[in-house]
């Protein structure tokens, strides 16, 4: 049931923050900023130096707050994400499908999240078991390939990462998909120590996201 429950959070909420960062300091606060902001799932990258550092901390934090879901990206092997769930990751997303991760997360019962580009990788993801496939990068599609894609694949969950911007999310949402994946534009500002933005720009994401659902 728990697998359920974090997809379920991770879908009402449709927006899921790509956490890349300089330091673990910086990126536990852009994630503070991100929940401030209405926006709980939290995905730490392990291009972050010490990024199950980060996923255990964050635990931590957030152990009383029922609403937040904290997994991780960039995860490219079993391995890695073997480490990110002992660390306490409640998701694993992928740039590609890799089957001996989605076997090690279908074991522990972790939603995994794999990026694929073609109907080939989507049905075969599909087939090991995947619930949410990452569209990535969204930008070499657009919304309009999810359109596409769900009339040969209806019951894919899509969730695009890459391309998606204030401005089009809408489009993202009313194409059909279940999240969105934001990184660079929403966390860009903690390079500049602004980090009171990313809590408006999420705030932002989690609002459309709403608006074009007729929330």
């Amino acid at each position: 049931m728990e697998k359920l429950n974090v997809l379920k959070k991770l879908t009402d909420c449709g927006v899921v923050a790509v956490v890349r960062a300089d330091s673990k300091e910086e990126a536990v606060r852009i994630s503070e900023s991100c929940v401030k902001g209405g926006l709980y799932g939290i995905e730490v990258t392990f291009t972050v130096e010490g990024a199950d550092e980060v996923i255990q901390k964050l635990t931590s934090i957030y152990k009383n707050n029922p609403d937040v879901v904290i997994g991780a990206g960039t995860v490219l092997d079993a391995t890695t994400a073997r480490i990110a769930i002992l660390a306490g990751a409640q998701f694993v997303v992928s740039p590609a499908f890799d089957e001996e991760t989605a076997k090690l997360c279908n074991l522990y019962q972790i939603p995994y999240m794999p990026g694929c580009m073609t109907i080939t990788e989507m049905k075969r993801a599909l087939e090991a078991g995947v619930d949410i496939v990452k569209l990535f990068p969204g930008s070499a599609f657009g919304p309009d390939f999810v359109k596409a894609v769900k009339g040969p694949l209806p019951q894919v969950n899509i969730m695009p990462t890459g391309g998606v911007s204030l401005e089009n999310v809408d489009q993202w949402i009313k194409n059909g998909c279940v999240a969105v994946g934001v990184g660079g534009n929403l966390v860009a500002p903690a390079k500049t120590g602004d980090f009171h933005l990313i809590t408006e720009y999420a705030k932002q994401y989690v609002q459309n996201v709403q608006e074009a659902r007729g929330l």
